[in-house]
């Protein structure tokens, strides 16, 4: 007798809704992105406890007639796809024919659409059809699912709270209104507005109205292209940065995606403007030839490859470094203490939805109202070399850490240690790219010993120290003698300067790159040998300090990312004390 069967349709559904449908923003995501698709202007998601109990999602577009509103249930059915060939060129967000007969299989699932002639009711429980009737006439669709996982055990006992799940449905409708700020969205829990855009088209303006006037104020617009891409969008001031990538939204053709590389040359884009462990809030719309893309690798399509990676990152880093550079950075000190309308990371995110359930959203000519505030008040761009010009004058310093400098426009409040670190790590990063080195010879050679393995990695890079100014020669087993290094090594720190550089060499081990070790040692040697926290010094160290400042490639940060000044501009310190009331 055979051990192999052919399983069931609805056994097959039911293994699949596994994949595609995990927990109950997996069923927002499908259910709108067909809305989408169905080039509907209007979309309204409605939940119930977070979705637990009940989640329904209304459209304007275009429906479906009775035969297709039957079909899109059967597994693999889809109107997105017709040959093979068209794998290679999809402009829709599905195309699987996988979601519906999934979620049916695991809930109850009730489907009014129409065309515009008569409509169809569809009721179906556990992927079997229950109701196949006439219906209303109105143009669009509704289709509302209860008792999602209620046949399926295994997969129920893993929903999250109701809090948690309504997060994860507000955090994924968020990115789809950035990625579609035509469409208007609408997102309710419990009769409560929680998400509000306005389809306006204007990507900024929906970006307020998701992220609110501190966010919106602090944008900085990009756009680029190259050969093969085009990018468009906004980044933020290195002032408003986050615990964690979330906020870094990025759009290929239309579609929400996950890509580390592309991650990747965001984060780096901010290197020495922020610190490590912060990042930034990021919309970035990608559009390139869907030859190009393959997202066809999971159910959920938001894991993409892309062809010709390496331009796609290297057009984002390079027009994002172009753009913090060529941008005032400086932050304003009100701006900060008035930061109300903050992003919050998924940790927070539960906590405030639960208090933003409790307020009555605002109408929406008020958050019109806002978003002409948000234009008024977002800082004019200036070219970078505007800061150049400025003269600081100080006055004074406050617990030997923080300078008090002014000029014409207001109050500074600059962090000498922070200053002095990115005045010496341009100085030593400069320093450590020039082809032709100048050197000394030491007094007495520095003597090195090293363990085996070390002095392996050490051994294999001699020649690169020396290129760079270093002259550095074997003295027995597993030790080296320095006798000649460079002379912009700050004087009396040599012998420490040049074992921090050793050091930073044998870190790397095999996966040694000239760049990032320039860059390392740099912020080593940088962070070291600048002026500490509660070190006082003199009216004219300031003068020359705030000077030298001005004048590098980034004043605005040290190397670690933390700002190096933060101003009071004059209107600011009026506010402050009530002398103006506006």
């Amino acid at each position: 007798m055979s051990k192999i069967n052919i399983m069931s349709e609805n056994l097959a559904n039911k293994i699949s809704a596994g994949e595609v449908v995990e927990k109950v923003a997996s069923v927002v995501k499908e259910l709108v992105e067909n809305s989408i698709d169905a080039l509907a202007s209007d979309i309204r998601v409605e939940l119930v406890n977070g979705g637990l109990n009940g989640i329904k999602v209304i459209d304007n577009g275009t429906g479906m007639d009775k035969q297709d509103a039957l079909l899109a249930f059967q597994r693999h059915a889809t109107s997105k796809l017709l040959k093979e060939d068209d794998l290679f060129f999809i402009n829709t967000l599905g195309f699987r024919g996988e979601a519906l007969p999934s979620i049916a299989a695991v809930s109850e699932v009730d489907l009014i659409t129409s065309t515009g002639d008569v409509g169809t009711h569809v009721k179906i429980k556990g992927g079997k059809f229950l109701i196949n009737e006439d219906s209303d006439c109105v143009i669009g669709t509704t289709i509302e699912v209860r008792n999602l996982f209620y046949n399926t055990p295994a997969r129920l006992k893993y929903l999250k709270t109701e809090a948690t799940e309504l997060a994860n449905c507000v955090s994924y409708l968020e990115k789809l209104a950035l990625s579609y700020p035509k469409i208007s969205f609408k997102l309710l829990n419990n009769e409560r507005i929680i998400v509000n855009t306005s389809g306006s088209g204007n990507l900024k303006k929906t970006i307020h109205e998701i992220y609110g006037l501190q966010v919106s104020s602090k944008l900085i617009e990009i756009k680029a292209s190259n050969d093969d891409y085009d990018i468009y969008g906004y980044i933020c001031k290195p002032e408003i940065l986050k615990s964690n990538r979330y906020h870094m939204t990025t759009i290929v053709n239309g579609r929400v995606v996950r890509n580390n590389e592309i991650n990747k040359a965001i984060n780096d884009a901010y290197y020495t403007y922020k610190p490590d462990i912060k990042f930034p809030i990021v919309v970035i719309n990608i559009n390139t030839d869907p030859t190009l893309i393959d997202v066809n690798i999971h159910p959920t399509k938001q894991d993409i490859k892309l062809g010709k990676i390496s331009a796609l990152t290297d057009l984002i880093m390079n027009t994002i470094k172009e753009a913090l550079y060529n941008n005032l950075l400086i932050p304003s000190a009100l701006g900060r203490i008035e930061a109300t309308n903050d992003v919050f990371t998924k940790n927070e995110i539960n906590s405030i939805i639960e208090a933003n359930i409790k307020e009555e959203q605002k109408e929406e000519q008020t958050e019109l109202n806002l978003f002409s505030i948000a234009e008024e008040q977002v800082d004019v761009v200036k070219p970078n070399e505007e800061i150049k010009r400025i003269k600081l004058f100080p006055v004074g310093a406050v617990h030997g850490t923080y300078i008090i400098a002014e000029n014409e426009e207001g109050m500074y409040l600059i962090d000498q240690h922070a200053a002095q670190e990115r005045i010496n790590y341009e100085r030593f990063f400069k320093a450590l790219k020039e082809s032709k080195t100048s050197t000394t010879r030491t007094l007495f050679p520095i003597t090195i010993e090293l363990n085996a393995s070390e002095a392996l990695v050490l051994r294999e890079h001699l020649d690169f120290l020396n290129s760079i100014g270093f002259k550095i020669d074997e003295f027995g087993i597993n030790t080296f003698r320095v006798i000649e290094h460079p002379t912009w090594l700050l004087q009396g720190y040599e012998e420490e300067s040049i074992r921090r550089i050793i050091d930073l060499v044998i870190s790397y081990g095999n996966k040694f790159d000239p760049d990032k070790f320039r860059e390392g040692a740099a912020i080593t040697l940088a962070c070291k040998m600048s002026i500490k926290a509660n070190m006082h010094i003199s009216h004219e160290a300031m003068s020359e300090l705030l000077d030298e400042l001005v004048k590098t490639d980034n004043p605005y940060n040290c190397p670690h990312g933390r700002p190096t000044m933060i101003k009071f501009s004059n209107y600011d310190l009026e506010r402050m004390f009530k002398r103006i009331m506006n």
